[in-house]
């Protein structure tokens, strides 16, 4: 094996968004080992609509199936909108909900908040979607992060150092979930 193949998303469109940072500062404190791409077109993605899903879907659609489908694991770095997952982020996942793309994809799901409840409506919320797709959320894979604004600085480094052990420990946990992936695919074919 190459290296894992790691596709980052984040839920949030905004330019100075806490969650993108999060996302960009796990990428940094990933192993060689472990390639990461960003999946940027979530703005680019029609509302979801059953009767334009048809063949392949449209482009963007296709290009977000792709990044799944060539990923060993996946990384969702989310904040909460209105007490749930932003419409964005969901609109996406109900772009999957007909594939299997992320079906048995080793999944870590991370979210993270200015306020002292970090993000957990949308947490939980992700984890019930990405659940009834049958992703495989990987076992102290999940993380939800209280204050993130307290715990990076303005040029997105990860300041506090628990948080940094935190998320080494979901990033391993998710090339482990990755690497018995691929063991097991390797073993049965």
């Amino acid at each position: 094996m190459n290296g894992i193949k790691l596709l980052a998303i984040s839920g949030s469109l905004r330019q100075k968004s806490s969650n993108t940072a999060l996302m960009n500062a796990i990428i940094g404190l990933a192993p060689e080992s472990m390639k990461c791409n960003i999946y940027e077109g979530l703005g680019d993605l029609p509302h979801f609509n059953p009767d334009i899903d048809v063949d392949e879907g449209p482009a963007p659609v296709r290009e977000l199936r792709k990044q799944l489908m060539e990923a060993d694991g996946v990384l969702f770095c989310t904040p909460e909108y209105g007490n749930g997952v932003p419409g964005v982020l969901k609109n996406a996942l109900d772009w999957l909900v007909s594939t299997t793309v992320i079906m048995n994809k080793p999944t870590a799901v991370i979210s993270a908040s200015p306020s002292p409840m970090g993000g957990d409506k949308a947490h939980a919320s992700l984890l019930l979607t990405l659940n009834m797709i049958n992703a495989e959320i990987v076992e102290k894979g999940t993380l939800i992060i209280p204050h993130i604004t307290m715990k990076m600085n303005s040029d997105g480094a990860i300041t506090d150092a628990e948080l940094k052990q935190e998320l080494l420990a979901v990033l391993q946990e998710l090339e482990q979930a990755c690497l018995l992936k691929h063991e097991a695919y390797k073993h049965d074919n």
